[in-house]
């Protein structure tokens, strides 16, 4: 299985490489968190951000990286000037992530949000390091593309999500055969139980106000339509030698069982934790090996029940959006998250009410036919269509700019 092959890092004490594709989001920030705590054990080769300038310099700075890059080329300049004397390099735009990306590391933090990532996580893929996985939208989009070259680079490709890298820890890959179904837990976001009419009144700032996890806006947005967990079913379809209908979907409020496998016999393994992003990213910073976090230790007798509910679809209509997609295979899921994303920059702007989200998705899905999945080119042509066609369903201006493809809406 790719999933587990190719190198491991060194076990001998020496200083790690690291690159952080999206150093300034929630992940990125998490992962230096961790690196900060153990400074003699990494390096820090690179960093990127999207727009974050001041705290992208900051990083740097802390970290002494080698290189820092900022997507958005118009702030060049302003990161230039930032970390003017501190001898970091400094670059910007789509070329220099990937640049970024490629640059010899041991281990690549994964953590651009979007299909904006797709090209610097195969940069990173194709370089042979070990990758940790926390941006969902590449196996979504290019799945069996992006395995193939983990396969042919000799890369480990190691999930961060935290269900995802439950279903690895507990995972037995020797023995696929054995394996009766994997469970993907969902804490159901902050409109859980809230009735569907007042659902349509909901606002963004009530959106992104997770009840557990501290996340960036989008992916919270994702979390209270559930939309996150239909993407987390495909991208576990390709993570996990599992059929489609082997992958189930658990409602748990609390997120202490960050999901379970079971197996033929009736075992059903399970990993639980405190609902801290560091204990996956560390896992993956660690691998092999295991490190020490700052994370809550759980406290199965504080906490004193834990409950489990299944998803309700008409609540959460992305569920079946997501499983649709993944049927029709193609191209389709690559529509399904281009749209998606276009649906949330709507709605976080103002622009689209909450259950229009899954409306705009779902009608952009209608629209275009699927096709099949060659190469990258037909991922980007796809995923441009999609966020074309989600606009003009949304209401939305048309982009004259050419910048509508695999980039942040």
């Amino acid at each position: 299985m790719a999933l587990k092959s190719g190198k491991n890092i060194s076990r001998d004490g020496s200083r790690r490489r690291v690159t952080i594709l999206g150093a300034t989001g929630s992940v990125g920030r998490s992962t230096l968190d961790l690196i900060g705590r153990q400074p003699d054990a990494y390096d820090v080769v690179a960093l990127t951000a999207h727009r974050n300038v001041d705290l992208l310099a900051a990083q740097a700075r802390q970290f002494d990286a080698d290189l820092a890059v900022i997507g958005d080329e118009s702030l060049y300049d302003a990161l230039r000037e930032a970390l003017s004397g501190s001898g970091v390099d400094v670059a910007a735009g789509t070329d220099a992530l990937c640049e970024a990306a490629g640059r010899p590391s041991d281990w690549v933090m994964a953590g651009i949000v979007g299909a904006a990532g797709l090209h610097p996580t195969l940069a990173a893929i194709r370089q042979g390091a070990v990758v940790g996985l926390a941006n969902k939208e590449c196996l979504v989009c290019a799945g069996e593309l992006m395995l193939q070259e983990v396969r042919q680079s000799g890369a480990t490709l190691l999930p961060v999500d935290s269900e995802h890298n439950a279903i690895y820890q507990v995972f037995d890959f020797d023995r696929p055969e054995t394996i009766d179904r994997i469970i993907l837990t969902a804490s159901g976001g902050p409109f859980l139980h809230m009735d569907v009419t007042a659902m349509a009144q909901v606002t963004p700032a009530q959106a992104v106000a997770h009840p557990n996890w501290d996340m960036g806006d989008k992916i919270s947005v994702d979390s209270a339509t559930m939309m996150n967990k239909g993407l987390e079913t495909i991208e576990a379809y390709h993570l996990f030698p599992v059929a489609a209908e082997q992958i189930e979907i658990l409602i748990h409020p609390q997120s202490v069982v960050h999901s379970l496998v079971g197996y033929v016999d009736g075992t059903v393994l399970a990993q639980l934790g405190a609902p801290d992003m560091r204990t996956p990213i560390a896992y993956s910073l660690a691998w092999p090996d295991r490190m020490v976090t700052p994370s809550a230790r759980l406290d199965l007798a504080r906490i004193g029940s834990l409950t489990f509910e299944a998803p309700d679809p008409m609540r959460f209509p992305s569920l079946r959006l997501a499983r649709e997609a993944l049927e029709a295979g193609g191209t389709a899921p690559t529509v399904l998250n281009g749209a998606n994303e276009v649906a949330v920059a709507a709605f976080l702007a103002g622009h689209l009410g909450f259950l229009e989200i899954a409306r705009v998705v779902e009608e952009t899905l209608s629209k275009i036919a699927v096709s099949s999945v060659l190469n990258l080119a037909d991922v980007a042509a796809a995923d441009c269509e999609a966020r074309a066609t989600a606009r003009k369903v949304a209401g939305l201006p048309a982009l004259a700019d050419g910048r509508l493809s695999l980039v942040q809406s």
